[in-house]
């Protein structure tokens, strides 16, 4: 599935609009105070990546071994060290509600940590490139 994020920001306006596959939609993020750049920053948002995939990945790793799954609350969390610096130690926790057998659900939870998408591109690292830059003289 091809993904896309794409960032528009000029001041006091920020928009955030994603791509999966055929499925288009927008999140509503805020500008900074100042209005240039985005009220959340990329660690955040990096972080929330891994807190979503873990959690949608828990519900659809249960359909798949028919448990019931009422509720998930994940907690991802991570340093900064410097400007530049990539994040360190990326840890996180995870709570889930349900009425299928405990020790069942904890066997999906860590398989489900296995099979995450974020958390396995992450543990293996990506290729990032800038592909190209534009300038424009005037909005």
């Amino acid at each position: 599935m091809n993904i896309r994020a794409h960032v528009v920001n000029r001041q006091a306006s920020h928009s955030v609009h994603l791509k999966s596959g055929e499925r288009e939609h927008s999140l509503s993020i805020p500008s900074k105070p100042d209005g240039f750049g985005s009220l959340a920053n990329g660690g955040e948002l990096l972080l929330l990546a891994l807190a979503t995939c873990f959690c949608n990945d828990l519900y659809r790793e249960a359909r798949k071994q028919e448990l019931e799954i009422e509720g998930v609350e994940v907690e991802v969390m991570g340093e900064f060290t410097g400007e530049g610096l990539p994040l360190e130690s990326i840890r996180y926790r995870a709570t889930a509600w349900s009425s299928s057998p405990r020790e069942r659900v904890f066997e999906l939870m860590t398989h489900t940590d296995t099979v995450a998408e974020i958390q396995n591109t992450l543990r293996k690292a990506s290729e990032v490139a800038l592909i190209e830059c534009v300038v424009h003289e005037e909005l």
